[in-house]
């Protein structure tokens, strides 16, 4: 866990506005410092596996806000992957497609509107 000192400090630099706490960008910078911590402490500790199922957590988590940050604000999101330094997920070839590149993202959140309309 990132103490307070390291929290706020975190908040500060990522902060969109004056009081900002909560909006993604700070919310995404927070998991990558505790991420990297806890990276930090899984290679003290390889057996440590509770540590490793939180670590997991805190990543899909972070990848949930990204995705929804890349989906509300483009711009922003582009920063803030350089500014953290992470790796955004690369477009893959769907199998049976004709060379096409497609965003596997984007094609489940259509099967994902496509359900919900069914429904």
């Amino acid at each position: 866990m990132l103490n307070t000192k390291k929290k706020q400090a975190v908040i500060k630099k990522y902060q969109t506005h004056e009081g900002d706490t909560g909006s993604s960008e700070v919310q995404i910078a927070i998991l990558t410092a505790e991420i990297d911590e806890l990276i930090g402490h899984l290679k003290l500790h390889p057996k440590d596996h509770s540590s490793r199922r939180g670590l997991l957590r805190k990543v899909s988590a972070r990848r949930r806000l990204m995705k929804h940050l890349k989906k509300e604000n483009a711009e922003s999101y582009e920063q803030l992957t350089k500014k953290l330094k992470i790796k955004q997920p690369k477009a893959v070839l769907k199998p049976g497609s004709k060379g096409e590149v497609v965003d596997l993202e984007a094609e489940e959140e259509d099967v994902n509107i496509k359900e919900d309309v069914t429904e």
